[in-house]
């Protein structure tokens, strides 16, 4: 058992499995394309941008991404939308030395859908995925619940590194309880 000197510690802990996540199974754990994978399940799928702008990172995605603390990096947010209802919150952190090069582009996606370019790229890798169940005290749990009318006790989120020439961005998606309504 690991015990932690400072509590808030736990809160950036996150899990290599997807440890009691019940009906968000099967979403967490799937390695392909999550847009693709959408865009089969709802006739109407579109990507809603929430925000972008350069910010400082969280904590924990600054220490994976090895960022210097100070740094600031282009944070993307969408709403990945089924049939017009928000079903997954994106959040997607790419420092300023990755938006060079072959994605230089990615800052400039808009409407269209992150997951269709990373995929599209036999090149590009992507890290085992993590899990974590945000409670309302975690930051991007703040940032996908304001998208919400009913606020859930908590929300199901997995997230990934992917790396295409050295040059590396995480993705982390967040899993609304809109995506369990058939």
């Amino acid at each position: 058992m690991k015990i932690y000197k400072n509590i808030s510690q736990q809160r950036y802990l996150w899990l290599n499995k997807a440890l009691q996540s019940n009906a968000y199974e099967a979403w967490l754990i799937d390695n392909g394309s999550l847009t693709l994978r959408l865009q089969k399940r709802y006739a109407r799928f579109s990507v809603q941008p929430v925000a972008l702008k350069f910010a400082k990172p969280i904590q924990d995605e600054v220490a994976l991404l090895h960022l210097p603390v100070h740094k600031t990096a282009l944070i993307r947010e969408v709403l990945l939308m089924g049939n017009n209802q928000p079903v997954v919150f994106a959040h997607s952190v790419l420092p300023r030395t990755s938006l060079r090069g072959a994605w230089n582009g990615l800052g400039r996606l808009g409407n269209k859908p992150l997951g269709a370019t990373l995929f599209a790229n036999p090149k590009v890798k992507r890290t085992p995925l993590s899990y974590k169940k945000l409670t309302p005290n975690h930051a991007l749990y703040k940032h996908a619940a304001q998208h919400l009318t009913q606020k859930p006790s908590y929300l199901w989120a997995r997230r990934s590194i992917f790396s295409l020439n050295c040059a590396n961005i995480m993705v982390t998606e967040v899993f609304l309880p809109q995506l369990l309504v058939i």
